[in-house]
């Protein structure tokens, strides 16, 4: 077999393997909304390194298939969570459902997965009104945020860190006004 058809047929195989993945790229990141928002989803998304094994449970060029406790090892996640964080109109005043969504955030985040890590909490806004305007209100939404997992819930202050996008991040750019542009993000920096 000659060089060029060994090459070609390589060529051909990492095309089939890598197609469904740039497709699943391309796709927009999805916002979890209400029941779909648990604590276990929340661990996943946001847990960034793969769980430790323990001392002897690892043998070189072999990964356990479980933890150290007997639980199925975890694979590390996207380290981000769209969440649908809603509040009252034009302001930062949280709503019945984003405080119970919160409060499933709030155990992920005191999870023994999570505990050694910090996440910046990002407030999206979508485009409708005045820039500033959106900036603005998104920076109060998500200080708003971190303002209840730290007072209410307990998380240590040193691990949030809230930052306003404004509608600079739109996730559906063909509906501007789309639910999923007015969002919470969590993103894992350490």
């Amino acid at each position: 077999m000659s060089t060029l058809t060994q090459f070609i047929r390589l060529a051909a195989l990492l095309a089939t393997l890598l197609l469904p993945a740039s497709a699943a790229w391309a796709q927009p990141a999805k916002v979890l909304k209400g029941a779909q928002v648990t604590e276990d989803t929340l661990v996943d998304m946001l847990a960034i390194e793969a769980p430790q094994a323990a001392e002897g449970g690892q043998t070189r060029g072999f990964r356990p298939a479980t933890s150290a406790q007997g639980n199925p090892a975890r694979a590390p996640g996207p380290g981000k969570a769209n969440l649908m964080v809603t509040f009252l109109t034009d302001s930062a005043t949280l709503t019945d459902d984003s405080i119970k969504i919160l409060d499933t955030v709030a155990r992920a985040l005191q999870s023994d997965t999570l505990a050694g890590f910090a996440f910046r909490v990002e407030g999206h806004a979508d485009p409708r009104g005045a820039a500033e305007r959106n900036m603005t209100l998104s920076e109060q939404r998500a200080k708003a945020v971190v303002d209840y997992l730290v007072s209410a819930r307990g998380i240590l202050s040193e691990r949030l860190v809230a930052v306003g996008k404004g509608s600079s991040e739109l996730l559906d750019t063909q509906r501007v006004d789309a639910p999923e542009n007015r969002r919470v993000t969590i993103v894992t920096t350490r």
